[in-house]
C-alpha cells in the first residue's frame, strides 16, 4: 500500500532532528566534509532504491518517520569501514610491489592499488585516524573507560530513530555492515559524550518543557494488525472471498495466491498500523473491522485485497514519567554535539601533529598559537605525534 508521507511530515522532521543531533558529533571535525558528503549521497540512494522496491503493502514502520538521522550514521561507519581497508594493505610509505590482482598477466601491484586509494579517501581517513588518537588520549587524561553497557545503551537509542528491528538491520545491510562494526564505531560516541557530559547540565525544567512541547509527537496513535491477500482482478478476490467463508485458512491462501511479495510468506501479516499509513479504501475497511472478521474485496490502486483484522492497540500518551530518561538522554546528546565542534578543534591545535598525507594542514596546526606553547613542552612525548610519523 503507499504510505501517506504528507500526514506524517511534522512527525517524521521532528524525530529526523533529534536522530541527526544524536549522532552527528563524531564526525563534526573541519576534515570530514568529503566523507559525510559522500554518506549522504549514499543514504539517498539507498532510500531511492528502497522506494522502487518496497512492497505493495508497507507496514507503519517502514513509513515511520526518524530513519534519516540514523541512516547517516550508518552510512559515515560504512565508508570509514572502507577507506580504512588502505591500513590493512600497505603501511604508508613502505614497499608493496606484490601483486593483487593480474588482468591478462599484467600485474596490478599493491603499491598502485594502495596509491588509488590514498586518492579516494586518504586525506580523510588519516584525519579520522588522528582525531581518534586525539580522542583517545584525551578520554585518558580524564580517566573516562567505555564498557560493553554503555556500547549496548548507544546501539538501543540508535536502534529507536527506525522503526522496527528488522529495518534497523536491513539498513545495516543496505550498507555493507552487521551490528558488530557498528559497534566499533559506538565507542567513539560514547567516549565524547563520556568526556563533555560533566559540562552539561540538564535540568527538570528543561526536560518538562521539551516534554509539553513535543508530547503530541511522543504519543502512539490507535493502531490495528491485519493481514491481507492482493490479486489483480476482482474476479480473483471473490473466489478467494469464497474459500475463506468456506473455511480455507488465510495464511495458506495469502502465501499461495497473493501477488504482494512483501508479506505473502507471512501469510500476508502487515502487522501494526495506524490509521493514515495505507490508501484510505485500505484503511478505511480495515479499521471498519473487528477482530478476527474478514472484509469484502477492497480496491485500491494496487489491486483487490481481501483484508482480515487480527489485533488493535489503543492509543497511547506517555506521561512525563514515562519519557524523562529519553528525554533527559536527547537534551544531553544535543548539548555534547554542540560542544563537540569547538573540543576537537581545540584538541587539534593544541596537539602537535605530522601528516605526510596533508602536510599543508599539519603546517597549519604546528602553526597556531596554542600548539606552538605545547610543543615546547610536551611534543616530543606525545604519543599522537608518534603515532602519525
Amino acid at each position: 500500500m503507499e504510505n501517506k508521507d504528507s500526514q506524517h511530515k511534522r512527525e517524521e522532521e521532528e524525530r529526523d532532528t533529534a536522530a541527526e543531533n544524536e549522532v552527528q558529533y563524531a564526525y563534526e571535525n573541519d576534515n570530514n566534509e568529503e566523507i559525510v558528503e559522500a554518506a549522504e549521497d549514499n543514504e539517498v540512494e539507498a532510500e531511492e532504491k528502497e522506494q522502487q522496491q518496497a512492497p505493495t503493502s508497507q507496514t507503519p514502520a517502514s513509513a515511520a518517520g526518524g530513519r534519516s538521522g540514523g541512516k547517516a550514521w550508518i552510512a559515515v561507519s560504512a565508508i570509514l569501514a572502507i577507506v580504512l581497508i588502505i591500513v590493512l594493505i600497505k603501511p604508508p610509505f613502505g614497499g608493496g610491489t606484490e601483486a593483487v590482482a593480474t588482468v591478462n598477466g599484467v600485474k596490478i601491484s599493491k603499491d598502485k592499488l594502495y596509491d588509488s586509494l590514498v586518492k579516494q579517501g586518504g586525506t580523510s581517513t588519516l584525519d579520522n585516524m588522528i582525531t581518534q588518537e586525539l580522542i583517545d588520549q584525551a578520554a585518558k587524561d580524564a580517566k573516562v573507560t567505555v564498557t560493553e553497557a554503555d556500547i549496548d545503551k548507544e546501539i538501543e537509542n540508535l536502534k529507536k530513530s527506525f522503526g522496527s528491528e528488522d529495518e534497523f538491520q536491513q539498513t545495516l545491510q543496505q550498507y555493507g555492515m552487521t551490528e558488530e562494526s557498528l559497534r566499533e564505531d559506538a565507542g567513539t560516541q560514547v567516549t565524547i559524550r563520556k568526556i563533555l557530559e560533566p559540562q552539561v547540565k540538564v535540568t527538570d525544567a528543561d526536560i518538562k518543557t521539551y516534554y509539553d512541547q513535543n508530547k503530541e509527537s511522543m504519543a502512539t496513535p490507535a493502531q490495528i494488525r491485519a493481514s491481507h491477500i492482493l490479486v489483480a482482478t476482482k474476479e480473483e478476490a471473490e473466489a478467494i472471498l469464497k474459500e475463506l467463508k468456506g473455511g480455507a485458512d488465510f495464511a495458506t491462501l495469502a502465501k499461495e495466491k497473493s501477488t504482494d511479495t512483501g508479506t505473502k510468506d507471512n501469510g500476508g501479516d502487515l502487522n501494526f498500523f495506524a490509521k493514515g499509513t495505507m490508501e484510505a479504501a485500505f484503511d478505511d475497511a480495515a479499521f471498519a473491522l473487528k477482530v478476527g472478521e474478514l472484509s469484502g474485496v477492497v480496491q485500491t490502486s494496487y489491486g483487490y485485497h481481501i483484508i482480515k483484522k487480527t489485533d488493535e492497540k489503543a492509543a497511547v500518551t506517555p506521561t512525563l514519567e514515562d519519557k524523562k530518561e529519553d528525554i533527559k538522554y536527547q537534551l544531553v546528546t544535543q548539548k555534547v554535539s554542540e560542544l563537540s565542534s569547538t573540543w576537537l578543534a581545540d584538541l587539534k591545535a593544541k596537539a602537535k601533529i605530522t601528516n605526510k598525507l596533508d602536510p599543508a594542514a599539519a603546517a597549519d596546526a604546528s602553526a597556531s598559537p596554542a600548539a606552538s606553547t605545547d610543543a615546547g613542552t610536551n611534543a616530543d612525548a606525545s604519543p599522537a605525534a608518534d603515532a602519525t610519523k
